[in-house]
């Protein structure tokens, strides 16, 4: 958590088993969801070599992309945004609510992350994005579960 490295072993995983669901569904659905997720890492790769996302980010959001139909990427990418905003919102909020002097050791694992972000905040640093992407998956296999 200190790093905020995406494992490159999380997203293959997830796209693997992207893959293989959208397989069960049929092969061709499979190719058009590996088609739009291409799609979508090269457009985020775009943002991500203008400093807007980390590459882990990219391939997060691709990896996510592989298991979903094309109209429910767009839902993910939507969901996705709408949980970076709220984020974002948070992280404005946190650095005015949490001192740095609370990163004493041994105090609540909350409290420290807390102030670790608030301290990242202060000094510009980028959001976590990867925790939006995983709030706008979620979000979206929980919408796409209800239907």
């Amino acid at each position: 958590m200190a790093t905020r490295l995406i494992p490159d072993g999380i997203s293959i995983a997830i796209a693997v088993m992207g893959l293989v669901t959208r397989g069960v569904v049929g092969w061709s659905e499979a190719l058009v969801s590996l088609g739009v997720a291409a799609g979508l890492f090269l457009l985020l790769l775009l943002l991500a070599m203008r400093g807007a996302l980390g590459g882990g980010d990219v391939k997060l959001m691709a990896a996510m992309a592989t298991g979903l139909a094309p109209a429910d990427t767009w839902s993910f990418i939507v969901a996705t945004v709408m949980a970076g905003g709220i984020l974002g919102l948070a992280y404005l909020f946190a650095r005015h609510l949490v001192p740095e002097a609370s990163l004493a050791p041994g105090g609540a694992l909350l409290r420290r992350v807390m102030a670790v972000e608030a301290r990242r905040i202060r000094r510009r640093g980028p959001l976590p994005y990867a925790v939006a992407i995983a709030a706008g998956g979620m979000f979206l296999l929980f919408s796409l579960s209800r239907a």
